[in-house]
């Protein structure tokens, strides 16, 4: 997988506005997207489901971690980067997670958008996308401990939807299901499942920190 995009997103094809572009185009590195997403306070979707474009989560002022994962790919994608999603499944009723996949120096790294003391930001250090996704194994657990994560996409190239989750005002839960249905490798053998031990009580409430409350 290429570290650069076969194009750079210029402001015309972005279909945003000077004014747009150029806040995406101030994030110059992944971790300067990490921290803009970390400003942003957590979309709870009060009035419904949404899976918002770029635009309108930005518009908004709120994010959740699809949303924050397209908005880190449009602005890697504005680097030159490839603009890249990495969905981890899980077993309900646990939540799916989508993180941006990037690359440096040879290294995977994921910029993640989520409420939570876990599931964060992965520095560019992991040789691999699966390992970079096992690096998330342990801490991806319910409440009663039960540890759910069981597979992840390829990187899944949005480039190949236009700007259309850029800038659309429509709701984009067409485009989660394109990713959640796209092909998945499993990390785990039957027997690998039944033999997983529940976290301990100690991750479990350390699990319950958030970062902002409904």
């Amino acid at each position: 997988m290429s570290k650069k995009s076969n194009k750079t997103l210029s402001l015309k094809d972005s279909g945003l506005t000077q004014k747009e572009w150029q806040v995406l185009k101030r994030l110059s590195r992944p971790k300067k997207i990490q921290d803009f997403l970390n400003s942003l306070p957590f979309n709870f979707e009060k009035r419904g489901e949404t899976h918002s474009s770029v635009r309108f989560a930005l518009k908004r002022g709120r994010a959740h971690c699809f949303e924050g994962a397209l908005i880190a790919a449009a602005a890697l994608w504005i680097q030159g980067k490839q603009p890249l999603l990495l969905d981890l499944k899980t077993v309900r009723p646990d939540f799916d997670h989508v993180v941006a996949l990037f690359r440096e120096n040879g290294g995977w790294g994921a910029i993640s958008k989520t409420n939570h003391a876990v599931l964060r930001y992965r520095e560019p250090i992991y040789r691999s996308v699966r390992e970079l996704v096992m690096s998330y194994f342990h801490e991806y657990f319910l409440n009663n401990g039960r540890k759910t994560l069981r597979s992840f996409s390829n990187p899944f190239d949005i480039s190949k939807y236009g700007n259309r989750w850029i800038v659309s005002k429509e709701n984009l839960a067409d485009l989660a299901h394109k990713l959640d249905h796209s092909p998945h490798t499993k990390i785990l053998s039957p027997k690998q499942i039944r033999n997983l031990r529940k976290a301990d009580e100690v991750e479990i409430h350390a699990g319950e920190i958030v970062e902002y409350r409904k």
